[in-house]
C-alpha cells in the first residue's frame, strides 16, 4: 500500500498528511504577520496617527499570538486537536473581518489583538499534532519540512502584501488574510483525523497549573525553548523595524520592500535545504550548533555594520540573510526537544514553548520601539536575542536527554 493510499484511511495520518495540515496552521500567523507590514507606513498616513500606534498593531498581535498559546494547547489536550483548531480559526477570521472594516486605528489594534489570537492555535497544535504521532529523529525530519513549507509563507507574503496594496490599497490585504483563515479552516476540517483521546480533566485549572509548573522546572524543556525564543523572537522582532528602515530610510516602494524581502526568505529556506540534506548523515541535534555558529555570525555583523556605518540594502539584509540561514538548523532539533519528553501534555508543551517565544518577539519589539531608532534597535536587539540563544544552548547541551525523547507512538502511517 502507499503512502498516498495509507492517506485515505480513516484514523490515519502520514507524514505527509501531518506535514501539509501543520505548515497550514503552522504558517498562519507569520503569513498574517508578513502580509501586514508592507502596510505599515501607508496606515500612519490613512489614519493621520503615529509609527507608535501602528507599531502597536504588531505588538498586540504579538501578545494575543503569544498569550493565547497558554490556553489553546491544554483546551487540545483535554478536548481534542480539531474542535480547539475549528473554534480559534474562527476567532482569527472574526479580527480578520474587523481589520477589513477597521474604521479607527483603535479598532485595527483590536482585530490584529483578535488576528494574533486565533493565529496562535497553529504553532503550538501543529508541533503537538507532530509528537502524537512520532518520535525524534522522525519528528525532526517532519518539522523541518514544516519549516521548509512555512518559510515560503513569510517568503511570499510581503511580496505579495506590497504589490496588493499598490494596485488595490491596504484594505485587500485583509481580505487576503480572510480567505488564508477560511483556506485553514477548511484544511482542519476535512484533512486533519483527531490524533488525541478527550480527557476534560488536563483542562482543569489546578492540573494546567501543575503541567506548566513540571514544564518550567524542567531545564531540558526550558533550555530548549529559550534557543527557539532567541533565534524566531529576533526574528519577529526585525520584521516589526525593517518596514521603517527599508521604505523610510532606504525609500524603497512598498512593492520593492516585499520583492527585498524574497531575498531573506530565500536564505531560510536554502538553510532549511541544506539542513535536510545533512539530517540522515548528521542528525539534528549536531546540526544545532553549526546553525547557531552561522547566525551568530550574522547578528556580529549586524551589530557591526548598522552600529558603525550609514546604512545600505546589502548591510541591512546581507547579515540578516546570514541569521536566518544559520536559524534554520536551529529550529527543527530544538522543536522537538521542547514536547519530546512530554506524551500526555504534548499541547501544553507545545503551547508554553510558543508563549515563551512569541513573548521574546513582543518583547524584542517593545526594546527596539524604546530605543527610538530603527535602525539602532536592529543592531542592538536582535544581536542580544541571538547571543541568548547561544547561552541557553550551551546549557541545555549539558543535560540528560529524558529518556521519552526516543519512544516511538504508533500512531502513524509509514511513510
Amino acid at each position: 500500500m502507499t503512502s498516498d493510499q495509507q492517506d485515505e484511511r480513516p484514523g490515519v495520518m502520514s507524514e505527509r498528511r501531518v506535514t501539509i495540515v501543520g505548515a497550514m496552521l503552522a504558517g498562519l500567523g507569520p503569513a498574517s504577520l508578513s502580509l501586514f507590514t508592507p502596510a505599515m507606513p501607508e496606515i500612519v498616513h490613512a489614519f493621520g496617527t503615529t509609527e507608535e500606534a501602528v507599531k502597536m498593531t504588531l505588538g498586540l498581535y504579538f501578545a494575543g499570538f503569544a498569550l493565547t498559546q497558554l490556553v489553546c494547547g491544554p483546551l487540545s489536550d483535554g478536548y481534542g486537536r480539531k474542535p480547539v483548531a475549528l473554534a480559534f480559526l474562527g476567532i482569527y477570521l472574526l479580527g480578520s473581518l474587523g481589520a477589513l472594516v477597521a474604521p479607527s486605528i483603535e479598532v485595527l489594534i483590536l482585530s490584529r489583538l483578535l488576528q494574533g489570537a486565533g493565529a496562535a492555535v497553529g504553532l503550538s497544535l501543529s508541533r503537538a499534532i507532530v509528537r502524537d504521532l512520532f518520535a525524534h529523529e522522525q519528528s525532526a525530519r517532519i518539522l523541518n519540512l514544516i519549516t521548509l513549507i512555512l518559510a515560503l509563507a513569510p517568503a511570499i507574503a510581503p511580496t505579495v502584501g506590497g504589490l496588493v496594496m499598490q494596485v488595490a490599497g491596504w484594505h485587500a490585504i485583509f481580505s487576503i488574510m480572510f480567505v488564508m483563515g477560511v483556506a485553514s479552516l477548511v484544511t482542519v476540517r476535512f484533512a486533519l483525523v483527531e490524533t488525541v483521546e478527550r480527557d476534560p480533566n488536563r483542562v482543569r485549572p489546578k492540573f494546567v497549573i501543575e503541567t506548566y509548573g513540571k514544564l518550567l522546572s524542567s531545564g531540558y524543556f526550558l533550555f530548549s525553548s529559550l534557543v527557539i525564543a532567541g533565534t524566531l523572537g529576533a526574528y519577529y522582532t526585525q520584521a516589526t523595524v525593517l518596514p521603517f528602515i527599508l521604505m523610510d530610510r532606504l525609500g524603497l516602494t512598498p512593492a520593492q520592500f516585499g520583492l527585498a524581502m524574497l531575498f531573506q526568505s530565500a536564505s531560510f529556506i536554502s538553510g532549511a535545504l541544506v539542513m535536510r540534506s545533512l539530517m540522515p548523515r548528521y542528525g539534528a541535534y549536531r546540526l544545532v550548533p553549526v546553525g547557531l555558529a552561522v547566525s551568530s555570525g550574522g547578528a556580529a555583523a549586524m551589530a557591526m555594520f548598522l552600529g558603525l556605518y550609514e546604512p545600505t540594502f546589502v548591510s541591512v539584509m546581507l547579515p540578516m540573510a546570514m541569521f536566518v540561514f544559520g536559524n534554520a538548523f536551529v529550529m527543527p532539533a530544538m522543536s522537538v526537544a521542547t514536547v519530546a519528553a512530554f506524551p500526555d501534555n504534548a499541547g501544553a508543551a507545545a503551547s508554553l514553548s510558543g508563549f515563551l517565544q512569541m513573548g521574546s518577539g513582543l518583547l524584542g519589539t517593545v526594546a527596539a520601539g524604546i530605543l527610538g531608532d530603527a535602525i539602532l534597535g536592529m543592531s542592538v536587539v536582535v544581536p542580544l536575542m541571538a547571543l541568548g540563544a547561544v547561552l541557553a544552548w550551551l546549557a541545555w547541551r549539558k543535560l540528560p536527554e529524558p529518556a521519552l525523547a526516543h519512544a516511538v507512538v504508533a500512531k502513524a502511517a509509514p511513510r
